[in-house]
Order: structure tokens, then sequence, then C-alpha cells
């Protein structure tokens, strides 16, 4: 009894990705050289700003812990909170085009097939997401310059200076996410149209 409980518990758990990926409504769709070299630079991105949410917390639990139990509260670490949500929300945006975990509200779509999908990728990335992007960007670039030429600093009395910096990541963060656009595009074209050329899979190394 004992040994078929234990071989129930392993099949639940070798099932959980599975499960875990139907859930997420992951398209597989195939690489091109471009794709998989992107791909790779936004995924070391996306690590590595992951780690910005940590520093996020310890300022937080800092801040409080002076405010509660020192009584002095500092408006540095105010406004270095939202500036490292600010950070990491829009550098993560295009590892999560990469990795295609964004949420998905439309409940059709998972039933559609893989052809299908394609096609709703192509048009919702051409005619929705890229002239968002693009709208972004261009009024992005003024709204940094202007900052930056009139040496803007926080308003509040003992704020953070160089205000330009942190509005850079506006166009930085959006930037990003047209370059991981324009790989997802290619993978949708090469699957539906043959072009660019797509790459055999990844070999994938499994534990035994």
């Amino acid at each position: 009894m004992a040994t078929g409980t234990t071989e129930q518990s392993v099949r639940a758990i070798s099932d959980e990705p599975d499960l875990l990926h139907e859930l997420i409504h992951h398209v597989e769709l195939p690489e091109t050289a471009f794709s998989r070299g992107v791909d790779r630079l936004l995924r070391v991105i996306g690590s590595t700003i992951s780690w910005i949410w940590v520093l996020l917390v310890a300022i937080i639990i800092t801040n409080v812990t002076m405010r509660y139990l020192l009584g002095e509260g500092r408006i540095e670490f105010e406004e270095i909170q939202w500036h490292l949500y600010s950070i990491g929300f829009l550098l993560g945006l295009s590892y999560c085009m990469e990795s295609d975990d964004h949420v998905r509200v439309d409940v059709l779509y998972e039933r559609f097939s893989l052809r299908t999908k394609a096609w709703v990728e192509l048009f919702g990335i051409l005619l929705l997401l890229m002239p968002f992007l693009f709208l972004v960007l261009r009024y992005s670039v003024p709204f940094f310059l202007y900052s930056w030429s009139t040496g803007e600093v926080s308003e509040a009395p003992g704020g953070l200076p160089a205000r330009w910096a942190i509005k850079s990541f506006l166009f930085i963060g959006f930037g990003f996410l047209l370059v991981a656009a324009c790989s997802r595009l290619s993978r949708v074209t090469a699957y539906l149209f043959g072009r660019p050329t797509a790459l055999p899979p990844a070999a994938t190394h499994k534990e035994t």
C-alpha cells in the first residue's frame, strides 16, 4: 500500500509541470536565429532584474522599522521604493513577452489550434502592440530630454536628485519590449510563412 501511495505521489509531482504549462497557455512557436539570440539576452535581463524585488522589500522593511521603532521616516526611502518598482516593472515587460507569461483574458484563445493562435499573435502584434509601442517611445523621448535638460529633481525636501534617470527607464523598458515583440513576430512568421527560416529545436538535457 505504501509503495502504491508513493508511486502515485511521484506521478502527481511529475505531472505538475504539464498542468502548469496548460494553465499559462504557452504558444509553442519555432525559434529563429534572431529570436534565439534576442530571447537569450532578455532572459538574462529578466533573471538579473528579478533581484530588484529583494532589494525593494529590504528597503520597505528598513523604512517601516525606522518609522515605527525609531520615529524617523526618510523621504529618500519613500521615493526609491517607487523608483525600484518602476524599474522592475518596465524591464520585466520584455521578459514577460519573451517567456509568454503575460496574462491572457481571452477564454476562446486556449481552445484555438496552434495555427489560429499564430494568426491571433500576428494581428495582435502588428495592429495593437506595435502601434502602442511606437506611440509610447515617440513621446517618452521628449519626456526624458526635458527632465534631463532642466536637471529635474524631486520636489520633496530631501528627495532624490536626477529625476531624469528614472524617467529614462520608460524609453529603455518599452525599447526592450519592442525588441521582444520583433523576436516574437519573427517566430510567428516563421511558423506561418516559413520566413525567416525556423531553427531546429534546441537540445534539452533531462535528468536520468
